[in-house]
Formats: structure tokens, sequence, C-alpha cells
């Protein structure tokens, strides 16, 4: 763990040997990088699985205006949009410097690079564009448009299967305006639906099956439908859906793009018209889509590792996203079933808060239900409205010399519950806490933890 809370500002890992990132994955050889972020090859430590690491600056993503917004929005996408044919966020942890996006690793590039090469056979464009589709449906029934689909933000796994990637610019239903429509510029020029370029409002999820019409252009032509020098005469062409088919295309090739590329997009055929068309029907297979149950919502992972020894280790990013007023992502994690909770951070040690959490108990008049390790679940002496109040409580390690307590009702009235964190847990515990979730009440802020 102390190697990464201490790589460096300039992202480059230690050269004595491969760094960990909090003792989970295997930081290896530098993969890409954009202005923000710098992406690692990696692997789990434990199961031995390969995975993308993203690494993202947080002060230069706070110096920009929406960064931080856009991270957020990201994330809580990734979180909805979990489909065989969509890069799988795994999880997200941070220290005091750094955003990790932890990602499945996809071995195969990019399909722009076959592209660039030439057109593809009609087999392997058909195949490569029912994965489109298939992933984008699943992210428009989950209310998710991308806004940025081309050949470079789809990837290819060992097998040739599509992955969509990049979910930075997509869009959630909350960020429609009043008239129902979306009005961010955003995407990439030779792949924008005309109706963003217009900034007079969009549908997200029509704009993507114009997208989706451009990606498959260039699959069968090896090349752009709208082209020219000059971007404003470019884009003339884009309003009017102007092109030409080369003539190797097949009426029913040019019959399906002559549907998606429409410049209004009320007239813009569907993803359902899409998914009965003859010719995208052909050997298509529909993937089966990761079902997640209602009360599983928090789909990145909250890892902890545990041992007998020592105890669990908590996600670092959830952490800062929890106590930190100044970069709050904590609403991205949580389910809204999850039931009330408290948290604070520690200068004591694991073993030393479990004494003093039952010695607290004690004082209050609360019996030891359980105890293993790390966690235990204490339980009231008086009837409540809801019956006697139980208390799960939980010690994580988050550094060598930081802690955190997270308490949880597990059963009895939830205002009862507030009343005893408020009046009665928090005096108790004074001694032993550096800060509680959300206050900056200490010696130092609470977001320069790590």
């Amino acid at each position: 763990m102390d190697v990464c809370l201490n790589l460096s500002d300039q992202f480059e890992p230690p050269i004595n040997g491969n760094p960990s990132l909090f003792g989970k994955y295997e930081m290896g050889r530098l993969l890409g990088q954009g202005t923000f972020a710098k992406v690692y090859y990696g692997k789990n430590i434990l199961t031995g699985e390969s995975v993308a690491i993203k690494v993202i600056l947080k002060d230069l993503i706070k110096r920009q205006s929406g960064l931080i917004e856009q991270i957020q929005r990201e994330i809580s996408v990734m979180k909805l949009v979990r489909h065989p044919n969509i890069v799988e966020l795994k999880e997200v942890m941070a220290t005091k410097k750094k955003i990790f996006f932890v990602m499945e690793y996809v071995r195969g590039g990019e399909l722009f690079a076959k592209v660039a090469k030439g057109k593809l056979p009609e087999d392997s464009a058909r195949r490569y564009f029912q994965q489109l589709i298939s992933a984008v449906d699943f992210c428009h029934s989950r209310g998710v448009s991308h806004r940025d689909l081309k050949p470079e933000n789809l990837l290819l796994d060992d097998d040739e299967n599509l992955k969509v990637s990049d979910f930075g610019l997509s869009a959630l239903p909350e960020q429609l305006w009043n008239d129902g429509l979306l009005h961010t510029q955003c995407g990439t020029p030779a792949y924008v639906a005309p109706e963003i370029l217009r900034k007079k409002g969009y549908c997200g999820a029509k704009a993507d099956i114009w997208s989706c019409g451009v990606i498959l252009y260039v699959l069968l032509a090896g090349y752009l439908p709208f082209q020219h020098e000059n971007m404003m005469k470019m884009y003339q062409k884009v309003f009017k859906a102007e092109f030409d088919y080369p003539p190797w295309f097949s009426s029913q090739q040019k019959k399906l793009i002559s549907k998606l590329l429409v410049a209004d997009p009320n007239k813009r055929i569907s993803i359902s018209a899409i998914m009965s068309n003859p010719w995208f029907l052909k050997g298509y297979i529909r993937p089966i889509a990761i079902s997640i149950d209602e009360s599983e919502q928090e789909m990145i992972p909250i890892e902890m590792v545990r041992s007998k020894s020592s105890p669990p280790f908590y996600n670092a990013f959830e952490f800062i996203s929890s106590m930190s007023s100044g970069f709050d992502l904590s609403n991205l994690f949580e389910s809204e079933k999850k039931k009330p909770g408290s948290m604070f951070t520690s200068k004591l040690s694991a073993t030393t808060i479990m004494e003093k959490l039952e010695n607290a108990a004690k004082k209050l008049n609360f019996s030891m239900l359980w105890r293993k390790d790390y966690k235990l679940k204490m339980q009231g002496a008086t009837e409540g409205r809801k019956g006697k109040l139980s208390v799960m409580v939980e010690v994580f390690e988050v550094a060598p010399e930081v802690a955190v307590v997270e308490f949880s009702k597990s059963s009895g009235d939830t205002l009862e519950y507030r009343k005893f964190c408020e009046e009665d847990l928090r005096p108790a515990l004074k001694d032993i806490v550096w800060t509680w979730q959300g206050e900056n009440n200490v010696g130092q802020p609470s977001n320069d933890i790590f």
C-alpha cells in the first residue's frame, strides 16, 4: 500500500519493480495517455486478471470547469451499463492526488486501427455493427446517451468482440432541460449528428443512432461519408445528409444507411427498426446483458480485502467521496435502499478502536450480540417503536495511520437510530474520532487525509 500512496505526481511507476495499487493491482506498462489521464496495464494480484488502470490527476480536473461533474457522470453511467459489448468499470479508488479507474482490459485495440487499413468484409462489418447496436440499445434502455460514438471509442477483445468505451461525454436523464432535450454541444465533428450542431436541443438517443450510421458507413466504405477540407462546408453536408455511396455497396446496405443518416431526427430509424432490418438480422445473436437486482444497484464493487489478522481494506475512493466536501462523489456509490449510517476516521489502530467500541457500548447500555474480527453487532436494552435498536459497526483500514469506522442500523426505528448517533454515540466516541463524515472541524481538512 505504501508504494501506491507514494506514486509520483507525474503518474510514473517506480523503476525498481512493479508497484502495487493499494496492494490489489500490479501497475505495469503505459498503454496510452490523454490531456488529463494516463492508462496503464495492470493485473489483479489475487486473481491474475488483466486490467487497464486509468489514472487521473485531481488537481488538473479541479482547475477545469465541468470536469469534476463529467467524471461523476461517467462513473454513474458505468454503474448502469453492464453489458457484454461495453467495457466494464470494475472499481474506482483514489489517493490524495489521483483517481484510479480500474477497468476491463481489452487487448485487441481500437476498431479504428482496422478501419484505417481500408473497408472491412461485409460479414465483419455487420458483426461489429450488430454488437454496437446491441450495446447502444442497452444504454438507451437505461436512459444513457453515449454522445461520442466513433471507431476510436470501440475496442476489440481477444475474440474480436466489440466493446464500447469512453463514456466521458455521456448523458443521463437528469441532464435534460425542461423541453426534454439535451443542449450541450459535444462529440467528434465527423460523427456528430446535425441536430447537435444546430444548437436547438436534441434527443441524445437519436443522435447516437446517427453516429452509428456514420460508423456503419465507415466500416463498409473505409472512409467517412462527410468529408471536406473546410470544416464549415463539411458541416453543410452533414446538415443536408449529403453523401455518396461507393459502387460496392449493396442495395440492402444502402437502404439501411439511408434510414440511419437522415438529417431530421424525427424521421431517423429507431433502434428497434434497425434490429428488425433484414441485413442487420443475418447471423444475429442477441447478447445477454448482465442482470442486476434492484437491491444490487451499487454496480461498482466497493472492494475489501479481508484477513483474520488485519481489518478489511476500505476502498479509498469511497472514503474520499464520503469524507470530502470538496470532491463529493459519494452519491454515485450509494443505493437508495441503503440503510442510513454514520462514518468517522480515527488515527488509532483497528484493535484499539474495537476495544473502545465495546467499552462505549457497555456505557450506553448496549449488549454485544456478536463480534467477529473487526466487525460487531450491538443491541440496545430498551424497546423502541420498532423493537430494540441494533447497530452494526465495522472497522476498515485505509492507510497504516488511518482507519475508517462505519455504523449502520441493523434493526429498529430509523429516527431513534439517528437520535442515538447524534446524542449518544458521538459524545461517547469523541476520544477516538479524528473527523466525522462530511465535517472539516479537525486540525486539517478532511480532503487532505491522503
